[in-house]
């Protein structure tokens, strides 16, 4: 038995383990709800037992058993049930056998083909993406109802309406808790890629509240994006989000100042940058390359790799960045990697080349409540000397964003060029 704070031992495995045990449940009963409800029951054990025997040596194994046992208890009362009413039979007795014997294998199993299912589970297309988003925190990682609303500023009774919503219809539309077949490999793998970027980005610049950043969602979806790495090694955009978001990760230290005031890129303190996440996400990009031709995600990692590259903003291949962002338009054309190429292409060829195309994007109907259209639009008036327009732009970014450190951001623009 080990020492020390047992509540705090538990947290700590339960966000380590419980998804291998949501997972080997759910091979096991073949139904997501009930698997988890099995894992929080020998959670619940856990909190009740450890503190008085101690935490064991292999906590993780002991969660797995624990839930696994009542796992069966479970199926062995369904059987009884079922043959009582003359339903079950020689079939039915071998699934459910064959069940018992899946669990026992993934005792042995730390990360395997069953977590690698529960991603393609939570990330179903028959799910809304804020569902997605909200299954695939509770069941891979391990956070509470409480957790996940806190993060996204929404009420808990809504996180949870979410979640239960999310394995009724897994439930009702009787989705198997399998891989998909090869022909459907990409698309379901695109939803699962998706999931844990939205849960990356709304970390790295929250859309609404008073913190610029959500730590805890990055380090979420970093832990997800490098699972799934390890799970399907031979993926060359799961390789190219990870460097992505490891790349991105490197600078969460600079983006704030003292009071937590948000400072852009291009104003950082480089030597604050994470050399660590940067060298990761440089070789999970090269392991990308490497796998052949990358796609939208290996696109915005070697993007972002220009960036981690430069000792400095002015030591930027803006060129080599302005000539990614066209072949990402072509590749995975939006609106918002277009003024993402607007800014690089003013950088690399001056303000006027890159207000040529915002001003192109200005009638788009998706950027009408975007903030980053009039800021970006605003930067570069104010490096034409337009200052006037400019200030506009900046307060109009400052009445569209949810954000307070980006609303003081912006109006603190505005007022630099009233000045």
């Amino acid at each position: 038995m080990t020492t020390g704070d047992p509540r705090r031992a538990i947290e700590a495995v339960w966000r380590i383990e419980s998804a291998r045990v949501v997972a080997g449940l759910a091979r096991m009963v073949r139904d997501v709800g009930l698997a988890e409800e099995l894992a929080q029951d020998a959670l619940v054990a856990a909190l009740e037992q450890w503190p008085v025997s101690g935490v064991p040596d292999n906590p993780g194994a002991w969660l797995m058993l624990t839930a696994k046992h009542r796992a069966i208890d479970l199926l062995r009362r369904r059987t009884r049930y079922e043959q009582k009413l003359q339903e079950v039979g020689h079939d039915q007795e071998l699934r459910q056998e064959s069940a018992v014997d899946e669990v026992d294998d993934a005792l042995d199993d730390p990360i395997g083909d069953d977590v690698l299912r529960l991603f393609f589970t939570a990330c179903h297309p028959v799910l809304p993406t804020e569902a997605r988003i909200a299954l695939t925190l509770r069941l891979l990682g391990g956070l509470t109802t409480e957790e996940i609303a806190r993060a996204f500023l929404v009420p808990e009774p809504t996180v949870g309406q979410r979640i239960s919503r999310a394995k009724r219809t897994l439930a009702e539309k009787r989705v198997r808790i399998e891989l998909p077949p090869p022909d459907e490999l990409a698309d379901r793998l695109s939803s699962v890629l998706e999931v844990i970027y939205l849960i990356f980005n709304e970390g790295y610049s929250a859309t609404a509240g008073d913190d610029w950043m959500r730590l805890s969602l990055c380090e979420e979806a970093l832990r997800a994006g490098r699972i799934l790495a390890g799970l399907m090694p031979e993926e060359a955009e799961v390789h190219g989000l990870v460097a992505l978001m490891e790349i991105q990760a490197s600078r969460t230290r600079a983006r704030t100042g003292p009071g937590g005031e948000a400072i852009l890129l291009l104003d950082q303190d480089r030597r604050l940058w994470d050399r660590l996440l940067i060298r990761r996400g440089l070789e999970a990009l090269g392991r990308a390359e490497a796998l052949g031709t990358i796609g939208p995600y290996g696109l915005q990692a070697a993007i972002a790799a220009c960036h981690a590259r430069a000792a400095s903003a002015g030591d930027t291949d803006w060129e080599r960045m302005a000539a990614l962002y066209r072949v990402l338009a072509h590749l995975a054309p939006s609106p918002v990697v277009e003024l993402n190429r607007a800014v690089a292409v003013g950088m690399a060829y001056g303000p006027a080349r890159g207000m040529e195309i915002v001003d192109g994007l200005v009638a788009e109907r998706a950027l009408r409540q975007y903030p980053q259209l009039p800021a970006v639009r605003g930067d570069l008036l104010a490096k034409l000397g337009r200052r006037g327009e400019a200030r506009e732009e900046f307060a109009r970014a400052a009445e569209l964003t949810r954000n307070e450190r980006e609303r003081a951001l912006f109006l603190g623009r505005a007022e630099d060029l009233a000045e």
